[in-house]
């Protein structure tokens, strides 16, 4: 089962997609912020995460630029898809610079969200 981190400060946004990707057979730890991320992603491996760019603590574009710089080759190549209502406050290449690989806007279209993700967690298969 592939594991996603959900890093996101809004519990209802939390708990909607928590529920929608167990549905689709995901693993879902949520966190509320980057800060948590770093340490949910130094006990363990996970495929996915789901990264709100607006967070307290750490946002999520801060974070995004710590995972990339980890030395374990593997966790830093984590795929990161930013979830965020403001995209555009920043633009494709600030999200590319920082290690983003994809963003989907809010309000979160949920079937968007699923095929991102799919995509996103069955490239190793």
């Amino acid at each position: 089962m592939k594991k996603i981190i959900i890093a996101e400060d809004s519990s209802v946004i939390q708990n909607l997609t928590k529920k929608i990707l167990q549905i689709q057979n995901f693993s879902i730890t949520s966190v509320k912020n980057g800060q948590e991320v770093l340490k949910k992603l130094d006990a363990e491996d996970y495929d996915l995460i789901l990264m709100d760019i607006n967070m307290p603590k750490m946002d999520g574009m801060e974070c995004a630029k710590q995972i990339r710089q980890l030395s374990d080759p593997i966790k830093s190549k984590i795929p990161i898809l930013a979830i965020t209502g403001n995209a555009r406050n920043y633009s494709i290449s600030d999200f590319n610079e920082v290690g983003i690989n994809e963003y989907i806007p809010k309000p979160l279209n949920f079937d968007l969200l699923v095929d991102k993700v799919k995509l996103y967690t069955e490239k190793d298969d």
